[in-house]
């Protein structure tokens, strides 16, 4: 049986390490100083880079979180503590539909309530595509990491004379903080790829960011608008482009599980 599960955990492992490995083969030779440097030439013109994309990537990553880790760590609270009434299973019932709704359909409905409403492709648009994305995530993972903690350490904290907001701060939260940095940054590892939604509420620039309420560049963006041209030189940034998501997304998961083993002090 040993002999099994280490096998099955190898054929599991080859597709991950085949994509890493491939990604970084056709990518490594597109990266250099005006990678991240400039902008997009004009097809035919050479050199050039995606500066704007990454960019652009890491603002709508930003900003996406900033509107899903407070509503979904809040929500998490609110169902793991408080959620004994009958809307905490409509809750529970709706983040998980939610986190199974493909992410077409989510930027279908942003464009249709905000980019419609405000007469535009925006930055903003997109952080508010990809936040809907990242909220099921955070407060269901956040609610399975505060359930671990034991009933007993929140009894101990009340009986010592803590109001149950003091516990929920004070222990419940710093008890389960590992958990809940890490289903934060793999949530947001997890929107940092997405291409569909940006299609409908950021979709492209070829200029670096200028405000929210403006369109905005993404790597998932072009390396989708790249790789589908016939033109060899834009192949060639479209998978370097590929190689940086990677890296960022593979760096936020390694951050996570470093963070997870910091706040639980390094065990």
């Amino acid at each position: 049986m040993l002999f099994l599960t280490v096998l099955a955990t190898g054929i599991a492992l080859v597709p991950l390490a085949s994509i890493l490995v491939y990604v970084g083969i056709k990518g490594l030779p597109a990266l250099n100083w005006e990678f991240f440097t400039q902008l997009p030439k004009a097809v035919g013109e050479p050199g050039g880079g995606l500066a704007n994309a990454i960019l652009g990537t890491i603002i709508l990553v930003l900003l996406a979180a900033g509107i899903a880790l407070p509503l979904g760590i809040l929500t998490g609270i609110y169902l793991a503590e408080f959620g004994k009434d009958r809307l905490a299973p409509t809750v529970r019932f709706l983040c998980d539909v939610l986190t199974g709704v493909p992410s077409i359909i989510v930027g279908i409905v942003v464009y249709s309530t905000v980019v419609l409403t405000m007469k535009r492709f925006s930055a903003l648009a997109g952080g508010i595509a990809l936040a809907i994305i990242m909220l099921p995530l955070v407060a269901r993972s956040t609610e399975e990491m505060l359930r671990l903690v034991p009933h007993s350490l929140r009894e101990a904290s009340l009986a010592l004379g803590a109001t149950q907001g003091r516990t929920i701060r004070s222990v419940v939260l710093r008890s389960a903080l590992g958990g809940i940095v890490t289903g934060a940054m793999l949530a947001t590892a997890r929107v940092a790829g997405e291409t569909a939604p940006l299609l409908f509420t950021a979709l492209n620039s070829r200029y670096w960011p200028t405000g929210l309420d403006e369109r905005i560049a993404s790597l998932p963006v072009y390396i989708f608008t790249y790789s589908t041209t016939p033109y060899e030189d834009l192949h060639r940034l479209a998978w370097g482009a590929a190689l940086v998501l990677v890296s960022m997304v593979l760096g936020t998961s390694i951050a996570a599980r470093l963070a997870a083993k910091k706040v639980n002090g390094g065990k």
